[in-house]
């Protein structure tokens, strides 16, 4: 495994960071039957650790937090908390109430202290904000997440899906005031959607800041042929809108991974994240793993060196789309409504 500091800081990530939202406690209501109970996670915590991979990234509101106590409690069984790097993040509603959500002082505070309870932890390595929250003065928020820092239950800031505008808003309010600012950007990058190449991921790269992309396999689609379908597909109510734009565009993608991985003998989600990799500022994509194989398939693409012809044969089908995935407000409402509340 291969290892690299987190935009300009020197925090030191492997080059795959593995996605928690998969462990966790159907019971819960968040997500689906594709959910993942503490003993059926162990098996896939203990290969990501025995791979090499150090960065491990989840949220306050992946299963209503049982992801969150389902790593706390796996991690330290493979590794001792100095050699990881564990990421949560911070913004969509628990609950329907006042400040239950957001990116106020007191719902960061909140947030921050019920995350660490939760994993057992003194510090996170990566405290993120989820979204964008329009209801809350940015320069509120900038403060309080570097007071969160400046308290050490929190080493690094990040921030994920947003516009780029709002991106370079909350960096030059944090220069301004000499605050925390983010050194990484979890944002929407894969090839079937490719929009943040327009200004955000410019703007990380001029900045310095890190990527670690979420979906990087756009939730799945790119590791498995069109017509193949399974039980997260079927019941991911929130990746089912993200997917919706030039279907036919996205069949030729698809098809393009398959035909590679079969000329290169691999698999196709190793083609897919072989992709992110030649691609300046990628850090780290965020990979699932829930069935044998994932994780190996994952680790192969690190040394996996497409070709100029091999990239310009993924990205030719490619059709331009609307922005999916950065309003705070759908993925708050979503969060509810899929909570039952």
């Amino acid at each position: 495994m291969e290892y690299g500091n987190l935009g300009r800081s020197g925090l030191k990530v492997s080059r795959l960071c593995l996605g928690c939202m998969s462990y966790g406690d159907t019971s819960r209501g968040w997500h689906g039957d594709w959910v993942l109970d503490e003993g059926q996670s162990r098996p896939f915590i203990r290969e990501a650790v025995e791979a090499g991979i150090n960065f491990f990234d989840t949220a306050n509101m992946y299963s209503m937090g049982a992801s969150e106590e389902v790593i706390g409690k796996l991690l330290p069984e493979f590794a001792h908390r100095d050699e990881i790097v564990v990421a949560t993040k911070a913004f969509l509603p628990w609950k329907r109430a006042p400040n239950a959500g957001g990116l106020s002082r007191k719902a960061l505070f909140q947030a921050v202290d019920d995350s660490l309870k939760r994993l057992d932890m003194d510090y996170v390595d990566l405290f993120q904000i989820h979204r964008w929250d329009p209801s809350t003065p940015i320069e509120e928020t900038m403060e309080a997440l570097h007071d969160i820092v400046k308290m050490g239950k929190a080493r690094y800031l990040g921030a994920s899906s947003m516009y780029a505008w709002q991106f370079a808003k909350a960096q030059e309010t944090a220069r301004a005031n000499n605050w925390t600012p983010f050194v990484s950007m979890q944002n929407h990058v894969n090839l079937l959607y490719r929009e943040e190449e327009r200004e955000m991921i410019p703007l990380c790269e001029d900045q310095g800041v890190g990527l670690i992309p979420w979906s990087p396999l756009a939730r799945g689609r790119l590791a498995r042929a069109w017509d193949e379908s399974t039980v997260r597909s079927e019941t991911d109510g929130f990746g089912k809108t993200l997917y919706r734009q030039h279907v036919e565009a996205d069949r030729a993608v698809i098809e393009a991974v398959g035909a590679i991985a079969k000329e290169r003998g691999v698999e196709r989600a190793s083609v897919a994240l072989a992709w992110q990799f030649s691609k300046p500022a990628m850090v780290a994509p965020i990979i699932g793993a829930t069935k044998p194989g994932h994780i190996a398939a994952a680790v192969a693409a690190t040394g996996l060196a497409l070709s100029e012809e091999e990239i310009a044969r993924l990205e030719a089908p490619y059709l331009p789309k609307n922005p999916v995935g950065v309003e705070s407000t759908v993925a708050g409402d979503l969060a509810l409504t899929l909570r039952g509340e």
